[in-house]
């Protein structure tokens, strides 16, 4: 199905440190060698969810094996400790944070890639192989049209519409940018189970991982009054329930995790619609809890 974009913006993440990518064939320097890589995450980091859920849809338990970070990272500047001395290993003098999400080469001992989507397609194109189409043919522009939105519209625009240091009418403008994009996304998927196909897409990894973080953080900051309206769009909340009941979803949500990294690092004021819960996460993922990837955890 298709689903329009709204207009570009410049996204506010962070660019990343390191952007390598793997490539088809050895020429490439980093090509798909089972057991060569490895990611490290912090499930509770809203682009790190994302790529542990993609690499369960993927099942690449065995082929790229998996490293869990605090919810909360332990260095002043926000970085991991134990990521540093990967960070060191691959830029001379680096002093920036050792953020995650991040995937490293063990044959090296350095980083290919702290870029989240990057990351993600190229576990999809290069590992998925057999598995799940998370990419279908002739989608990229859709899976891309909904990052946007997931990110500016959604994201950043509940963010702003949350911040204590805006204006009353910066706060209206961004609420209206978040509930515009969540009114494109309702009419996107309208009774179907997923975004753009009739199986899940990376737009559904997308999509579900907004949500989470609207619903688990960003409501928080909002007035009960914008809660009953970003919850008013019964078939984006549907699917985000739905997808919490699968495994590769649920199995990573931790809410205890997102709770903590989010009073960590937060510094606006709570509002009423902290008491508005839009959705039981907890009840609703009970069944991808039951099973969990095989990961290792320092």
């Amino acid at each position: 199905m298709s689903v329009t974009p709204l207009a570009v913006h410049q996204s506010a993440r962070p660019a990343p440190a390191f952007r390598g990518r793997i490539g088809r064939d050895a020429r490439s320097g980093h090509y798909a060698v089972p057991r060569r890589y490895r990611l490290h995450l912090a499930a509770a980091d809203p682009d790190c969810l994302r790529i542990a859920v993609t690499h369960s849809l993927l099942g690449l338990d065995r082929a790229c094996p998996v490293t869990f970070l605090p919810a909360v990272p332990d260095c002043a500047d926000g970085g991991h400790s134990a990521l540093r001395p990967l960070y060191d290993a691959s830029a001379h003098r680096y002093t920036g944070p050792a953020l995650a999400p991040v995937l490293s080469d063990d044959w090296s001992g350095r980083i290919v890639s702290s870029h989240g989507p990057d990351i993600a397609r190229d576990l999809a194109r290069h590992f998925g192989g057999g598995r799940a189409t998370l990419y279908p043919g002739g989608a990229e522009s859709q899976i891309e049209a909904v990052e946007r939105m997931c990110a500016q519209g959604i994201e950043e625009a509940a963010q702003r519409a949350g911040a204590a240091d805006t204006g009353e009418e910066e706060r209206a403008a961004a609420l209206d940018t978040l509930l515009t994009t969540l009114g494109v996304l309702e009419r996107g998927i309208g009774a179907h189970e997923h975004l753009i196909s009739d199986q899940i897409t990376a737009a559904d990894v997308e999509l579900w991982v907004a949500l989470v973080q609207l619903d688990t953080v960003h409501r928080h900051h909002l007035d009960a009054a914008a809660v009953h309206r970003v919850a008013d769009h019964p078939a984006l909340w549907a699917c985000a329930r739905r997808l919490a009941a699968h495994p590769a979803f649920g199995s990573h949500l931790d809410l205890d995790a997102i709770s903590r990294r989010h009073h960590a690092r937060c510094q606006g004021l709570e509002a009423a619609g902290a008491a508005v819960q839009i959705l039981d996460w907890a009840t609703h993922a009970a069944d991808g809890t039951a099973v969990r990837p095989q990961v290792e955890r320092p």
